[in-house]
């Protein structure tokens, strides 16, 4: 069984791994992003009913849950530039796998890491928009919880930059 699983994770193209990892970045961080807006948007609107006056002012949790897949689509840009043409024969060097695993697990890092933070940020931003309507002057003191749920994020694309950094291809010959 552990020869299938290596064999298999060997004859699949590094540059397969690369755009997996690509598009799960950029996808799952918006699948976080609306995640997060779904959760603050539905208690907004319901506590916008007995408080009208938090409307406004409850968006900025929006607008951070909006962050989170502003930073998918910036990671997965810079994933996109790591890519680089190889000659077929050095397809399947180990320099090749390397780079090709580095922006695959880049990629994971990032969308999973901005999935759990747009849970977090909408959760908070549930909070906030309810608190609010109570009493006004939670506002302050959970939006600043917001903007620590809201790091996590940022961690996640910390995290998936320096791990991309060890995606290098081998080097073209001329």
């Amino acid at each position: 069984m552990a020869s299938s699983w290596s064999r298999a994770l060997t004859q699949i193209s590094p540059y397969t791994f690369a755009s997996v990892g690509i598009a799960i970045s950029i996808g799952v961080s918006v699948l976080g992003a609306a995640w997060g807006i779904y959760i603050t948007g539905s208690s907004l609107i319901g506590a916008a009913i007995k408080a009208p006056r938090i409307t406004s002012k409850n968006l900025i949790s929006v607008i951070f849950c909006e962050a989170v897949a502003i930073y998918g689509v910036i990671v997965a840009i810079i994933l996109q530039t790591k890519l680089e043409s190889v000659p077929a024969s050095k397809i399947y060097d180990p320099e090749s796998l390397r780079a090709g695993y580095a922006i695959f697990a880049s990629g994971i890092i990032v969308g999973f890491a901005n999935l759990m933070c747009g849970l977090c940020v909408g959760i908070i931003g549930s909070s906030c928009a309810l608190s609010d309507a109570q009493n006004s002057t939670l506002f302050v003191k959970i939006l600043v919880i917001e903007i620590f749920g809201s790091a996590l994020g940022l961690f996640g694309v910390i995290v998936g930059i320096i791990m991309s950094s060890q995606a290098t291809w081998p080097a073209k010959t001329t």
